[in-house]
């Protein structure tokens, strides 16, 4: 038995595959569109966070009480391996004793700020003093450099604003402290200023000590790997 199709059957049928054909297309197009928004939302959000992890903040490294004719150049290797730069608050009596290794700081671009002539301690008798150790120590610093010292680090954080206007000068104290001046336990060093950090603080360590040289360099190792760049302590003051 023969069947016949007509035109309108013939008609009606192709109209059928044609949609069906048509329905499949926008559908793969649907899967397509949605499947590339959806790719493209997830590396936005991929991105967002590597750009988080890799721009967690500044922070400054700062030492006080050098140049250390051996410790200081010990760090001063460490920071050139790593291509950071910190910021060094010196005594006179030091710099006077090693000025070869301060002029290797201002060469390799580390910011070097007063720490008195004796590491002397401003008190209400002696103010005079203190800001004639203070002169002193620039006088030192600059006859090495050729520059101005602006920053000033006064010993136990004991200072006079007046000195800001009377001798240009900066203070700069600090947010974190791990004691390192009294303690040789390099992971407790390490630990105290890992745990403690944020964006935009200051640390501060001592060029003094062997136990304060590895802490130094696993406290940037350990903080640079987190995402946490070095600056100099004018980064952080004035950016």
């Amino acid at each position: 038995m023969r069947f016949k199709i007509g035109i309108k059957e013939c008609a009606a049928a192709g109209i059928l595959v044609a949609t069906a054909l048509l329905f499949l297309y926008v559908r793969d197009y649907i899967e397509d569109r949605e499947s590339a928004v959806l790719t493209a939302s997830e590396n936005k959000v991929m991105s967002a966070i590597n750009d988080e992890l890799e721009n967690m903040g500044k922070i400054a490294l700062t030492f006080d009480d050098g140049p250390h004719p051996y410790y200081t150049e010990q760090i001063l290797d460490g920071l050139k391996k790593r291509g950071i730069k910190a910021t060094f608050f010196v005594t006179g009596m030091n710099v006077e004793k090693y000025p070869e290794i301060i002029k290797r700081m201002y060469e390799e671009g580390h910011v070097i700020g007063n720490h008195t002539f004796y590491h002397t301690q401003l008190t209400s008798r002696n103010r005079d003093k203190f800001k004639e150790e203070l002169i002193r120590t620039n006088a030192a610093i600059s006859e090495i450099t050729g520059e101005d010292v602006i920053y000033v680090r006064p010993p136990y954080g004991s200072w006079d604003k007046s000195f800001e206007t009377e001798l240009n000068m900066f203070p700069v104290l600090w947010t974190v402290d791990p004691l390192d001046w009294c303690s040789t336990n390099v992971a407790c060093i390490t630990s105290n200023v890992v745990k403690k950090v944020e964006e935009n603080d200051i640390i501060l360590m001592h060029d003094y000590y062997p136990s304060t040289v590895t802490a130094a360099l696993n406290i940037i190792d350990e903080l640079t790997k987190e995402g946490y760049t070095f600056v100099t302590v004018e980064e952080i003051l004035f950016d």
